[in-house]
């Protein structure tokens, strides 16, 4: 397994009533977890939220002793369509996933989930991704809650306030009879600090119960006419039911104005930006390193829906008020301005118009909004005022860093086959090739230049779908195998085999969903204690009707994967095409053999590594290494002979000896200047002999090779 264990960390989950934790805050969630009761979690990993997953996989021991039921889903979908173990029965239950793109696949699940309603509390705890450093497109999940009416909390990214949102999300949803969604950033999930904790709880009603003593209420199904009134429901009797929970529990919170401070301006903040905040009020002189702010602060908790009678509460009074609300739409500010209105509140509404219309609020865009929001209503302090304000920082010409794409890593298994698709393109020519989620899109950027459309997980033969139409060449498809087993499968494999294209697919199987951790799949090599692995991807395809399939098992030999890349683009066969390409991660390789060479060398065993090294002597400074492979392990250094010009090639000690810089080199110009060296710790006496001998035979011949130049030196 490469999956990263937590399981020092997952000790913490079996503290008791009035201890305090002390770590991460995606490990504080699985501690409210068991705290709240739950019967059952499921989920898919993907960023921030991987590690919710990895915590529980490593804590199953805890979960069994609590009768809690842990599954690890195909997908989004899957996951959030076991909730519907909530719908009859007073069951609480949790599923997690990355948003947005992970909500976009279980939009469907939830929709059916909210429109009947739930019995027992159902929280879906979303790891938000947004902002500059994240991998997706950039969306809020702020629509999906108000398209579905699923209610939304952001809580203030500490512990304390964390935990305190998944006790009180299960309770608003069995209140309102309404699914939660629970927003993490990425800061929350990772923030640290402490909470005391309460006791472990077991679920109040079992699913064993459940599975013994059936349910059913055919209003809960999603079949008219019952369909019909869910939407009347939603209106009349749960929206009101969580809009009294919310006010009845305080979940969002009042924050007056300090000793010093002033009341007729004020601060609308959604609570998973109230640190940022609070450090920009600080900045300005306006708060203090303890968080007393000299400006009310209103900070909603509860996101949708909001309250409309605390929203007045707030702003009425109050000549200015400014709503921090990060990304577009500003559902909020709308929001705030609809209620301000209605309820005849003439407080001026600040937000888009001095804070940024889109992107991630970093603390210095929000000093910048708040600022001027500030300075145009009189209550910037004299000592702010005289400060600059904040902006890009100009760096100077020279300083100016390179851009420098994101890449495969070392001695990564995926590069190899965008190398071979390279030197069949100089053949065949370019093809159209529709690229996928996952480590093997960053073939689209150099140095492979590969990669025309991405259109999701596992929707990279969907995503060719539409060129499935008689030409001199064929689409070329790519997904990886967690990709193909999310839903590439069907929606691309099994579509392609209906509709009869002939296409080809490359499926990259390098053992694990690497992209989002490293988790086992179906088809793991590894043995799994908790899940069924093990299972071949070509199996799986020849079975949905496949008939053409190349399984390649070692994608670091060009020649091979070169070759079953030529005949699939060439054969006169008809069909859809599918090369398996095998070989595992070598980031999660690194991670599993690097430990234990340690632990070897330590004991004094004979631990043999391989490298590969350029003779700069007889590079010929063509680069074809570096351009057909791009791997961070290759560079370049001055040439040693004053008559060239051209950098030599280099090998640095990242390398990790898988061999494709020199595979390279011979496919593209016969280059003999690559060598491979073997590094011996704690040689035997035998490696110590060979070692002498190959070098007096070595100095034998080069004082011959000396000898014979000193004869026609002039």
């Amino acid at each position: 397994m490469a999956e990263r264990s937590f399981v020092e960390e997952v000790r913490k989950l079996r503290l008791g009533e009035g201890e305090v934790f002390h770590g991460e805050g995606i490990l504080a969630v699985t501690k409210a977890l068991l705290e709240s009761g739950v019967a059952y979690v499921s989920g898919y990993q993907g960023a921030p939220i991987s590690h919710l997953m990895d915590v529980l996989a490593d804590a199953q021991d805890i979960l069994a002793e609590h009768g809690i039921h842990f599954e690890h889903s195909a997908s989004e979908a899957t996951a959030a369509a076991t909730l519907a173990a909530s719908v009859n029965y007073p069951l609480r239950g949790a599923c997690t996933f990355k948003s947005t793109v992970g909500t976009n696949v279980a939009s469907d699940a939830l929709a059916n989930l909210a429109s009947g309603g739930v019995t027992g509390g159902a929280l879906i705890i979303v790891g938000e991704d947004y902002g500059e450093g994240s991998s997706i497109m950039q969306e809020r999940s702020h629509a999906f809650a108000m398209k579905s009416q699923i209610w939304l909390l952001d809580p203030r990214p500490n512990l304390p306030s964390i935990v305190k949102a998944v006790k009180d999300g299960f309770e608003l949803s069995e209140a309102s009879h309404t699914p939660v969604m629970l927003q993490l950033r990425i800061r929350a999930c990772h923030v640290h600090g402490q909470f005391v904790t309460s006791a472990n709880q077991r679920p109040a009603f079992t699913l064993r119960e459940a599975m013994e003593q059936p349910r059913r209420d055919t209003s809960r199904i999603v079949l008219p006419p019952a369909s019909f009134l869910h939407e009347k429901e939603k209106i009349q009797q749960r929206w009101p039911a969580a809009v009294r929970f919310i006010q009845e529990r305080g979940l969002n919170e009042f924050f007056d104005a300090a000793p010093g401070g002033f009341d007729d301006v004020g601060i609308v903040v959604q609570g998973g930006h109230y640190n940022t905040l609070l450090r920009v009020l600080e900045r300005v002189g306006l708060a203090d390193v303890f968080g007393r702010s000299r400006v009310p602060l209103y900070v909603m908790n509860v996101t949708y829906p909001l309250v409309d009678d605390e929203v007045l509460r707030f702003c009425r009074g109050k000549r200015a008020v400014l709503m921090v609300e990060e990304g577009q739409p500003n559902y909020l500010e709308q929001n705030v301005a609809a209620i301000l209105r209605a309820g005849g509140c003439d407080a001026v509404l600040h937000g888009k118009d001095v804070l940024p219309v889109a992107g991630e609020y970093t603390a210095a865009e929000v000093l910048g909004g708040v600022r001027a929001f500030l300075e145009r209503h009189g209550r910037l302090p004299p000592q702010a005022l005289a400060a600059p304000h904040s902006g890009p920082i100009e760096l100077p010409a020279g300083a100016t860093v390179h851009a420098r794409p994101p890449g495969f890593c070392t001695g990564c298994p995926e590069r190899p086959i965008f190398t071979a698709m390279k030197l069949v393109e100089r053949e065949l020519g370019e093809h159209h090739v529709s690229a996928d989620i996952g480590c093997h899109l960053f073939s689209i950027l150099p140095p492979f230049n590969l990669g025309n459309t991405t259109m999701g997980y596992g929707l990279g033969t969907a995503g060719a779908a539409a060129l499935n139409v008689p030409a001199s060449k064929r689409a070329i498809s790519v997904m990886g195998d967690g990709g193909f087993w999310h839903n590439g499968l069907t929606s691309g494999i099994a579509n392609a085999v209906f509709n009869r294209s002939d296409n080809l697919t490359v499926v990259v199987d390098n053992s694990y969903t690497s992209a989002t951790g490293g988790q086992d799949i179906l088809s793991s090599k590894a043995v799994n204690p908790t899940r069924s692995t093990g299972h071949a991807i070509e199996s799986a395809v020849r079975g949905v009707g496949v008939q053409w399939v190349r399984t390649v098992t070692h994608t670091y030999d060009l020649a091979q994967m070169k070759a079953a890349l030529k005949e699939a683009l060439t054969t006169r066969e008809r069909g859809p095409k599918v090369i398996v390409a095998q070989s595992e991660c070598m980031l999660n390789r690194q991670r599993r053999e690097k430990p234990l060479q340690r632990q070897r060398a330590a004991a004094g065993e004979r631990v043999v590594r391989e490298r590969f090294g350029v003779d700069p002597d007889t590079c010929t400074g063509d680069h074809s290494c570096i351009r057909l492979s791009g791997c961070p392990s290759l560079t370049v250094k001055p040439n040693p002979d004053p008559l060239r010009t051209d950098p030599v090639a280099a090998v640095v000690d990242s390398c990790v000896g898988c061999g494709l810089c020199g595979e390279v080199s011979h496919a593209a110009v016969l280059c003999p200047s690559f060598y491979k060296a073997r590094i011996v710790s704690n040689p035997t006496r035998g490696d110590r002999w060979r070692e002498a001998l190959r070098g007096r035979v070595i100095g034998w011949l080069q004082r011959r090779a000396a000898a014979r130049r000193a004869r026609y030196a002039f």
